[in-house]
């Protein structure tokens, strides 16, 4: 019985030769380019062990500036802390506040504080909280004036903290006030009907699906939420009543309460402000300390390194695990 014959192999054509050396030479740039990629990651990861070592060497980085607090001693100044960004639990705005406010009150040479503000609000708790604890800084340390200056926007839970001050100033164009609460979200089931989508959510408690987007709202429901929001904004009115006092004009203003925003002109004219001033007109003409010093607690290593670098680094992984198509 004979084998079989084994067909002969065909001469590649002018076009197959071709793209076999397209094709090797695309591979080639795609090993070179993913080595490229890796080798970016690895210097990166280089020169972050290199500032890490750095840092660890020189000091913690979370404390207020050393030498500035240093020449602090000698001099009469104002101290100033920043309360900036959205008020929420990741910027930590009210732990650095209160911090700073108290390393402040240490020394004996600061004569004034002042919140330098810049920021549309946010978490009410985290408002309170901050409110709250100021009054109580205030009541320790009578003898040291606290003053709130509002730059491009103080508004929200920014405005809710800063009623606590002795006094407000702004510039003539903030935007200040915002005494109001919001919350929001969609809704989507009309959307997944004609989708021929089925929203299977399983819950024990009649509201405990409450929110979610892809099940229909009820009437019950919808009166809790506006219930929920009627009770933390009747507290942010009454901490704001309570923080300026007689000098709230909001019995002849109805819309103060109402959430809307004042540049610092109307502001000032219904007495969500005392004047118009600047950190540096504050600190020299009222509180007579023309120096000032920068008490804001800076931001750890691990929450600087997130910041900075947190982005660039995810991106070169994220780009070394992408096959990208020829």
């Amino acid at each position: 019985m004979s084998s079989p014959e084994t067909p002969n192999k065909q001469p590649q054509t002018w076009e197959q030769a071709m793209l076999e050396k397209l094709l090797m030479q695309v591979y080639r740039e795609q090993r070179k380019d993913r080595n490229a990629k890796w080798i970016r990651l690895f210097i990166w990861l280089f020169f972050l062990a290199i500032f890490v070592a750095i840092l660890s060497s020189g000091g913690n980085s979370a404390n207020t500036n050393a030498n500035a607090l240093m020449l602090a001693k000698k001099d009469n100044h104002t101290a100033v802390i920043n309360l900036n960004g959205i008020i929420d639990s990741t910027n930590d705005n009210a732990r650095k506040l209160l911090e700073g406010m108290e390393n402040a009150y240490k020394n004996d040479k600061v004569k004034g504080i002042i919140i330098r503000a810049d920021s549309p609000g946010g978490s009410p708790v985290i408002s309170d909280t901050a409110f709250t604890e100021i009054l109580r800084l205030k009541g320790q340390h009578k003898n040291i004036p606290v003053y709130v200056v509002a730059e491009d926007v103080c508004a929200s839970g920014c405005y809710y903290i800063a009623a606590a001050a002795d006094k407000i100033y702004a510039n003539p164009s903030s935007m200040v006030g915002s005494i109001g609460v919001i919350s929001g979200g969609f809704g989507a089931t009309e959307l997944i009907e004609k989708l021929g989508v089925e929203r299977r959510l399983k819950t024990a408690g009649n509201n405990k699906g409450m929110g979610d987007p892809f099940s229909p709202e009820t009437p019950e429901q919808n009166a809790i939420w506006q219930k929920m929001l009627d009770d933390i904004h009747q507290q942010f009115i009454n901490a704001v009543k309570t923080g300026r006092g007689d000098k709230l004009k909001w019995q002849q203003n109805a819309d103060v309460f109402s959430g809307r925003v004042y540049t610092g002109v109307e502001a000032k004219s219904v007495g969500l402000i005392d004047d118009f001033g600047s950190i540096y007109s504050v600190s020299r003409d009222v509180i007579k300390a023309e120096k000032m010093v920068d008490y804001t607690p800076k931001d750890d290593f691990a929450t600087l390194l997130g910041k900075r670098f947190g982005t660039q680094i995810r991106q070169e992984v994220k780009e070394s695990f992408t096959h990208r198509p020829w």
